[in-house]
């Protein structure tokens, strides 16, 4: 397949990069820092780009067919500090797939976004809001938006993130019953959301994905 990351330069992103280089697809790895992967294979492509910029994101997505978003907290948000990265992003990204053609979006947010917020335990929330409270607010827009698409979208919050190797062995819950937080490799994610692209599957579904 022809996937096109997007945040691809650390963290999930990275990770999901890696596994669609080694299950063969062609990767276009999209990133302001893009230029810095430390990862090069004929199947790669390297474009540093804007991801809330609408004329990178159109060269970006140009023949892919699925996008990954895998944008994460910037570093220097902090307890009281507003971003608008993901809506900002989320709100160009949609416009310029549905004028594309490309239909398949698999975005990534987290365990606690959106209605998965009434999972968390009363610790959890405490600690979410003090810590990523803004962010999450944003992510919230951004789940919104995905929903209100004409895409195949697929939404996957995961819990608790680590650094630990990729497994290939994690839950998918689906069901809102079966929720719960959890620990999750970042390297799984991104076995999962290359996964899902190449099986369509969840598509209108926001999954947890917990170890």
């Amino acid at each position: 397949m022809r996937l096109t990351v997007i945040g691809a330069s650390k963290g999930i992103g990275l990770e999901t990069v890696k596994y669609g280089v080694e299950r063969g697809h062609v990767i276009r790895a999209v990133a302001r820092s893009a230029d810095k992967i430390a990862l090069d294979a004929p199947n790669l492509e390297k474009m540093v780009g804007d991801a809330t910029d609408p004329q990178d994101l159109q060269k970006a997505i140009d023949g892919a067919e699925a996008v990954i978003l895998t944008l994460g907290v910037p570093r220097d948000i902090r307890v009281l500090k507003f971003t608008t990265l993901f809506s900002a992003a989320t709100q160009a990204l949609i416009p310029a797939m549905e004028a594309a053609g490309i239909r398949r979006l698999i975005a990534v947010t987290g365990f606690g976004a959106g209605e998965s917020y009434d999972w968390l335990s009363s610790v959890e929330k405490l600690g979410r809001n003090v810590f990523l409270g803004r962010a999450y607010a944003d992510k919230a827009i951004q789940e919104d938006l995905i929903k209100g698409s004409s895409l195949d979208w697929t939404i996957a919050r995961p819990g608790i993130l680590t650094n630990t190797a990729r497994t290939g062995k994690y839950q998918v819950l689906v069901e809102p019953d079966t929720w719960r937080q959890g620990l999750i490799s970042r390297a799984d994610v991104g076995h999962y959301l290359i996964t899902a692209a190449e099986t369509g599957s969840h598509i209108h579904k926001t999954p947890a994905i917990q170890r």
